[in-house]
């Protein structure tokens, strides 16, 4: 029974905790296809002014890789003119990664732009676990 209590307690204290939706006031650029670094609207300025913002439930591949750096440059450009065009960002389930970074699923003008990213062939699906290699077709 003791085991039990402290299990459910570890397993309360170290879940990922999801803060709701937030909406972007301003994007400052783009990182990559799955980052960029944006000022947070109704968050104070210590914590909501140029965070960076983490795309949730995908893997873009890395810039600094140069097996892959074509394919992580347009899914860059990519997000960076959805984010350019839209004009509503919605955060939505918002929680901190490791990095401390806003971890959300993007949604501009309602559609979530994750999604977009895997569709075009510009990211594949992430579980926060083992990144998959982009020089493997």
């Amino acid at each position: 029974m003791i085991r039990l209590f402290f299990l459910l307690l570890f397993a309360s204290v170290f879940a990922k905790q999801t803060y709701g939706n937030l909406s972007v006031k301003r994007v400052l650029r783009v990182h990559d296809g799955d980052t960029f670094i944006a000022d947070v609207a109704g968050v104070h300025p210590l914590i909501g002014d140029e965070i960076s913002i983490r795309v949730k439930g995908i893997d873009a591949p890395e810039i600094t890789d140069a097996r892959v750096k074509e394919i992580a440059i347009q899914a860059r450009d990519f997000l960076e003119e959805r984010l350019k065009e839209g004009w509503f960002i919605e955060l939505g389930n918002v929680q901190r990664d490791k990095y401390f970074r806003i971890l959300a699923d993007v949604f501009i003008d309602g559609v979530n732009v994750g999604e977009e990213l895997i569709q075009a062939g510009l990211a594949r699906p992430y579980d926060g676990k083992t990144k998959s290699d982009w020089s493997l077709p």
